[in-house]
């Protein structure tokens, strides 16, 4: 790639390259850059039409921001999705259990603790651990 690049900032050096190449490889070359050269083109043509769609878009939008009497600040802030209500917030305990002057708590959620489990095998209900 290094020798295109070479090639296609020097005219003297690509004349040189041109004359170890015979006209069928010459036309041959030619033709491959100019398909690529119109490849090329008609990327950045799509990339302009979206480009000036987008830019269309934000203009309408923003004209009814505009028209709304909200900033745009206030539109972010407004549109921005909330975080999930559960998510991150701590859940109080729903159980309480002393064993031997050691207090364990349980939220009632998950697998349930050993020392819960074995309070409940012995007979116990949960009732009797719940906190009012």
């Amino acid at each position: 790639m290094s020798l295109l690049l070479e090639l296609a900032g020097n005219k003297a050096k690509a004349r040189a390259a041109a004359k170890e190449l015979n006209v069928a490889q010459l036309e041959n070359l030619i033709a491959g850059f100019t398909n690529a050269l119109e490849k090329v083109k008609e990327e950045e043509e799509a990339r302009n039409a979206e480009l000036a769609l987008k830019s269309a878009r934000a203009e309408k939008i923003a004209s009814l921001i505009a028209e709304s009497g909200l900033t745009m600040e206030e539109v972010a802030e407004l549109t921005t999705p909330k975080a999930g209500a559960t998510k991150g917030k701590i859940v109080e305990p729903k159980y309480r259990l002393t064993v031997d002057g050691e207090t364990f708590e349980w939220t009632g959620r998950g697998r349930t603790p050993k020392v819960f489990q074995q309070y409940f095998d012995a007979g116990n209900s949960r009732e009797s651990v719940e906190i009012k």
